[in-house]
């Protein structure tokens, strides 16, 4: 039996070397690409951060790797030194000992203490993330099956954004990514994001943002950002809103505060159109009516905006 034993107990500890030395490679493979404001084949963590709410997040996510990593050698260790210490080679007449107070009283002492050091900084980041600071730009995002609506209340603008057709893509867009009319917003500028929907549950989410606000008919949902670096940036809907589910990608442009403005310009003067949006004026500080005029705007590939139109199904 002890021959039996200890063969078993080589062959395991072979197999998990072996397990081991194949992991290690493709953690390396997944890492390379994990950096990157859209997702990546292999990725690996999360995407870097883009906004002070993504940092914060990043950060206690890091902290409790180091915590959760600290809890597994330790059992690790108890296993491993139960495995020795109490093997039946050294203890041919096990003990029947069945309670010990101080390890009760520790073992429950213990996990309370370490629920506390994580939910200390874990409701400080809830608040950070919940409480919207004063915003100098409101964008209303308005969540349809199967594609988004975007409006600037106190820019008078507003455009619908769909997904363009695999076969419509340029060298360089990704795929199910890719938007007619990316939302367009300048960089080191707090901004509060109002979302709600027209027909079924939506979640508009930008993980690189550390954002994510559910689209409810009939309910507005707020949350905010403010973009530190210009780029383009992707999210997509995450909660299953039909069969066009993934028809509903985010692209997010950050321009700095100057460009932005030309661009505001020029979609201001290019892309003139009436159209009243329900509910868009009631969200403006100044609104002088319930409603509010606004025109279509495009982005630099110079085709106007879309309204009320979903793409296809495939």
């Amino acid at each position: 039996m002890g021959r039996l034993t200890k063969s078993i107990t080589r062959s395991a500890a072979l197999r998990a070397f072996a397990v081991l030395a194949l992991a290690l490679p493709g953690a390396a493979a997944f890492a390379s690409g994990a950096w990157a404001a859209q997702p990546r084949p292999w990725e690996l963590g999360m995407q870097p951060s883009a906004t002070p709410v993504h940092e914060r997040i990043a950060a206690f996510h890091d902290e409790l790797d180091i915590i959760i990593f600290l809890i597994t050698i330790f059992v690790l260790g108890l296993l491993v030194y139960v495995m020795v210490r109490f093997h039946h080679t050294r203890n041919p007449v096990p003990s029947r000992t069945s309670h010990n107070t101080t390890i009760e009283i520790l073992w429950t002492i213990v996990p309370i203490l370490i629920l506390v050091i994580i939910a200390i900084p874990s409701f400080k980041l809830m608040y950070y993330m919940d409480r919207v600071p004063p915003a100098a730009m409101t964008i209303k995002v308005t969540g349809h099956q199967w594609y988004w609506s975007y409006a600037y209340p106190d820019q008078r603008l507003a455009f619908d954004s769909n997904i363009v057709p695999e076969k419509d893509l340029k060298p360089g867009q990704p795929r199910l990514l890719t938007v007619d009319n990316p939302l367009v917003v300048p960089v080191n500028t707090s901004v509060r994001v109002l979302v709600t929907s027209t027909d079924v549950i939506h979640s508009w989410y930008v993980p690189s943002f550390g954002v994510q606000e559910y689209a409810v008919i009939g309910r507005t949902n707020q949350s905010w950002f403010r973009i530190l670096h210009t780029g383009t940036y992707y999210g997509e809907c995450n909660q299953i809103c039909g069969i066009n589910h993934s028809h509903m990608p985010i692209e997010v442009v950050a321009l700095s505060k100057p460009d932005f403005d030309k661009w505001l310009a020029t979609a201001k003067k290019q892309f003139a159109a009436t159209a009243p949006v329900n509910d868009v004026a009631a969200h403006r500080h100044d609104a002088p009516a319930p409603h509010v005029t606004l025109v279509a705007a495009a982005t630099g590939d110079g085709q106007p905006a879309r309204s009320g139109t979903a793409p296809a199904g495939n």
